[in-house]
């Protein structure tokens, strides 16, 4: 039963198709690269990772950290909102579940439109929905359609792919699986025996939902997938 634990696989099967499209040899940013998880898509391209560097695994011990966070190799230190590239520097950006970590994406967006080649592509994906993660730099929960479909436009974007990622059940499936380690954690006990079936019947029954859904992502999901091209 994989219902509530697909989110992660399904934004890197839509981040390796998406980047596998780019021309081999353009030049791409990753911006807010952290630690370059995806690079690995990127071997046909001329790669350039970009980050604050102020992240550190621990942040303020408030939410779920990471604990260790290597940012030893990035190209480009500075902030997401003022990088130090001439205009129209890049043939495509990409920025993954990075807005949800600053205090003004429509800013970064900006940034990326004037970074941009003229038909250069843009790659975002972001929550729907999120947990305090990486705090003191976490300052949204999450993004919706509508947020794209509007601010992408005003800033010279045209969206030629936007996709939801996963549904209302498969969400709060994610989260039924998750109450053991978030009781440990702010509680300090563990689910009983009986407490942990109850979870199995819970999950049986929305991933019954999943399989029959119709549409529940317009209400909630794991976060959009945008692909949009500079005017």
């Amino acid at each position: 039963m994989t219902v509530g634990t697909t989110n992660l696989h399904t934004r890197e099967k839509w981040l390796e198709a998406a980047l596998s499209a780019i021309p081999a040899g353009s030049r791409i940013l990753d911006a807010g690269a952290g630690e370059q998880g995806y690079r690995r898509f990127c071997s046909h391209l001329d790669y350039v990772a970009q980050d604050f560097a102020q992240y550190d695994g621990k942040g303020d011990a408030k939410g779920l950290q990471t604990v260790v966070w290597d940012q030893s190799r990035l190209d480009i230190v500075s902030d997401i909102t003022s990088i130090p590239e001439p205009d129209a520097s890049f043939d495509a950006i990409m920025c993954v579940e990075v807005f949800e970590h600053l205090p003004d994406p429509l800013a970064a967006l900006r940034e990326f439109s004037r970074l941009l080649k003229k038909g250069g592509t843009l790659i975002l994906t972001a929550p729907f929905c999120s947990l305090t993660h990486f705090a003191p730099y976490h300052f949204y929960s999450g993004f919706s359609r509508y947020f794209y479909r509007t601010h992408l436009d005003a800033c010279g974007f045209e969206i030629v792919e936007l996709v939801e990622n996963g549904n209302y059940f498969e969400y709060l499936a994610q989260e039924v699986r998750r109450i053991p380690t978030v009781a440990d954690l702010y509680v300090g006990k563990r689910p009983r025996l009986w407490e942990l079936l109850s979870v199995r019947v819970v999950l049986h029954m929305l991933a019954r939902f999943c399989r029959d859904d119709r549409g529940s992502s317009e209400l909630l999901h794991y976060g959009c997938h945008v692909r949009g091209v500079k005017r």
